[in-house]
């Protein structure tokens, strides 16, 4: 008798250690009822029956994640190195735990490959000067690939565009070739006012001869 006593207090806590699953604020619990889909807990203290319930925790928190360098061909056939990072989260538990083996794993994927097709639509000159514009059309396909997920994808960043040695002196060429086409042009304008204030006083002093003795 002296032993069946703590025996039995350490089966009951460990059946309720076992029974009760507490999940914080930012986290939900997508159980399982002899493998088919029950409910979304949480969050606060829950009980999961063993053997015949599962739960798996899901983070509700927004995510980071740094997109790896990517490979692009622009549309006039640059080649360039771009990274990225996207910020979302999990709206949807259900859809993140059963639509989709690992979301963390597919968004990134997902986010690749998105990055590569949406920046291989635009020329390099756009991807220097629009990054607001890219930011959002990336973002505006991940969100609606990812949707089927349970994922709200909530900004995009363009952080670096890479671009080789060879290209850089081609730009920096370029850039000058457009400062000295800008001064000519100025300068064309210049000389063009000249010649119509010219025209303008030799108009003046056509109409009246003495004016020039007076000049």
């Amino acid at each position: 008798m002296d032993i069946i006593g703590p025996a039995l207090i350490v089966i009951v806590l460990a059946v309720v250690l076992v029974l009760f699953r507490v999940l914080r604020e930012y986290q939900r619990g997508v159980v399982f009822l002899l493998g088919r889909f029950y409910k979304v807990k949480g969050p606060g203290l829950i009980i999961i029956i063993p053997g015949i319930q599962q739960m798996v925790r899901v983070d509700l928190r927004t995510v980071t994640m740094d997109v790896p360098t990517q490979d692009v061909i622009s549309r006039d056939n640059v080649s360039v190195k771009v990274n990225a990072v996207i910020y979302f989260r999990v709206m949807d538990p259900q859809k993140a735990i059963i639509n989709v083996e690992d979301y963390n794993m597919a968004t990134s994927q997902l986010a690749q490959t998105t990055l590569r097709s949406v920046l291989g639509q635009y020329e390099l000159d756009q991807m220097l000067a629009s990054r607001e514009q890219l930011n959002e059309s990336i973002q505006d396909v991940l969100d609606k690939q990812t949707d089927q997920w349970g994922i709200k994808v909530s900004n995009v960043e363009i952080k670096h565009v890479d671009l080789n040695e060879s290209m850089i002196r081609a730009i920096a060429k370029q850039a000058e070739a457009e400062r000295e086409r800008r001064a000519k042009v100025i300068h064309a304008m210049g000389e063009r006012e000249a010649a119509e204030k010219l025209l303008e006083a030799a108009t003046i002093l056509a109409q009246q001869p003495q004016a020039l003795q007076l000049r």
